[in-house]
């Protein structure tokens, strides 16, 4: 029996031979593996909880009668166990998430698609509407705390302290209850997760503080801008080129996002820059992911626990600098004096609910496609914008309503012309 591992754009492919009579049930699991029959040469896709992880579960069914090894694979970690002698060959393939599905030589794309790409059973769509669910109602709520809270209390540099000190207390609580797995990691995760902490900081500070100075509504249209910022940075940073329907669609956002600017009752620079330079912070964020955090195995849930904790580290100092205890201490009991002891329940609802909802949208990130998650990016930031106008009676134009609805309907037509 032989093996081979094979660089293929990028991706990883591994081949085995093995006889077909030994078949049995294959395990179900998340990433996909291409199983393809000497004979009829049509794909037959299993699942399977993480590559790293595949010789482990492949031992833990009784799908192979006679033994053989199977050759490690690059990259991919696995390790040789005893498996059933057949006559398929296996075909797997490691790729982001922001690839198309792997379809292997010879069948042709059509086929593989049709064979690969059937819609979730029930029980998964479920599971992902869970997720939309969970992930918008969490953070409509957190936009409505958080603007409680800015504004009878307006320092936005302990308010995202707060925020990140809240959640990644909450996670070691998980860790140490074991209601998490605890991430293996090392020095090379957290040197490789640095530059987009940094990202990150910038990026929740600055909303932070737009949100401080003007209403929810016209943040978060500013922030649906975000997709332009990618572009404009690929493709004069990292020379990234994109087809015609993918800068026309930023028309519209540009457009958009300037009527509603100019036609906002409240405007105030300092909110504008702050929700532009978030914007820009978010697009150097899942750059340096992309390219720093390949093969590092850490799940979504864990990987934003610890993006909120070198977070939090790097935030800290800097909030003491630019705010400090005294302000904090005068402001914390005009807020107090203000509003009633509800105010520190304000103050804890807006940290529990912006670890919550972070932490939901990148989980759900390992259940759906990025064009669902961008698709339901965008209807997000619909009902924070229309729940933010009707909860703290914003005053909106036409002419400004106007403005919010092309920008969200070009962000829409990005996500459709980016996949």
């Amino acid at each position: 029996m032989s093996a081979s591992t094979t660089m293929m754009g990028g991706g990883i492919m591994c081949k085995s031979s093995f006889p077909e009579n030994a078949i049995r049930s294959l395990p179900n699991s998340y990433s996909q593996i291409n199983m393809l029959s000497r004979v009829s040469g049509k794909p037959r896709s299993i699942h399977q909880h993480g590559l790293n992880r595949l010789s482990l579960a492949l031992d833990k069914k009784p799908i192979y009668r006679r033994s053989v090894k199977l050759t490690p694979c690059l990259g991919l970690g696995l390790s040789q166990r005893s498996l059933g002698s057949t006559c398929f060959k296996v075909q797997a393939k490691a790729y982001e998430a922001s690839s198309s599905d792997y379809v292997p030589d010879g069948v042709s794309k059509e086929e593989g698609l049709s064979e690969t790409s059937s819609a979730p059973p029930a029980g998964q769509r479920l599971k992902i509407g869970i997720y939309f669910v969970a992930w918008w109602t969490l953070n409509v709520i957190f936009n409505i705390y958080n603007k409680k809270v800015l504004n009878a209390f307006p320092y936005p540099w302990l308010t995202s302290t707060l925020s990140l000190a809240v959640g990644s207390l909450m996670m070691w609580i998980s860790w140490l209850t074991r209601l998490a797995e605890v991430p293996e990691t090392d020095f090379e995760f957290w040197k490789a997760l640095a530059p987009v902490a940094v990202a990150h900081t910038i990026g929740h500070v600055a909303a932070t503080v737009s949100m401080s100075k003007v209403a929810v509504s016209f943040t978060h249209i500013i922030k649906s801008a975000e997709p332009a910022f990618s572009v404009v940075v690929s493709r004069f940073l990292l020379g990234e080129s994109f087809p015609l329907p993918v800068y026309l669609s930023l028309i519209p956002i540009i457009g958009g996002c300037g009527l509603a600017a100019a036609t906002e009752l409240n405007f105030n620079m300092t909110g504008f820059m702050g929700a532009m330079i978030s914007n820009l912070a978010f697009v150097f964020r899942n750059i340096f992911s992309k390219k720093g955090m390949k093969g590092k195995a850490v799940g979504g849930m864990n990987y934003y626990a610890c993006l909120s904790m070198l977070s939090l580290v790097l935030l800290t100092p800097f909030a003491f600098a630019v705010e400090g205890p005294q302000a904090w201490a005068m402001g914390w009991q005009e807020a107090v004096k203000a509003v009633g002891p509800q105010f520190v329940w304000w103050v804890a609802a807006q940290s529990i609910f912006y670890h919550l909802y972070n932490q939901v949208s990148y989980m759900s990130l390992n259940e759906i496609s990025p064009l669902t998650f961008s698709i339901g990016n965008t209807m997000k930031r619909v009902s924070v914008i229309a729940s933010s106008i009707i909860i703290f009676h914003t005053v909106v134009r036409p002419i400004n309503a106007l403005g919010a609805a092309i920008a969200i309907l070009g962000t829409f037509l990005y996500s459709q012309a980016k996949q």
